[in-house]
């Protein structure tokens, strides 16, 4: 019961859809990344998630967030 008294009062109290934030700290860091390797996002995305890359964890997670909000509605 507890469950589903969460999510009815979480979906109806937010004003705003997202919930995802971003450290502003970090903001851009793999654009910078895209970059600095002379790629565009999508294209430095795709090379850093192929099988046998040695990006950091960080950089894929980075990467695989790029891949996803491309998808996104503005």
């Amino acid at each position: 019961m507890a469950g589903s008294k969460r999510s009815s009062a979480s979906s109806g109290s937010s004003k705003s859809k997202s919930s995802i934030h971003i450290n502003p700290a970090h903001k851009g860091e793999f654009t910078a990344k895209a970059k600095a390797a002379g790629k565009s996002v999508q294209e430095e995305a795709a090379d850093v998630l192929k099988p046998g890359s040695k990006a950091s964890a960080k950089t894929k997670k980075q990467a695989n967030f790029a891949r996803n909000t491309a998808k996104w509605k503005k």
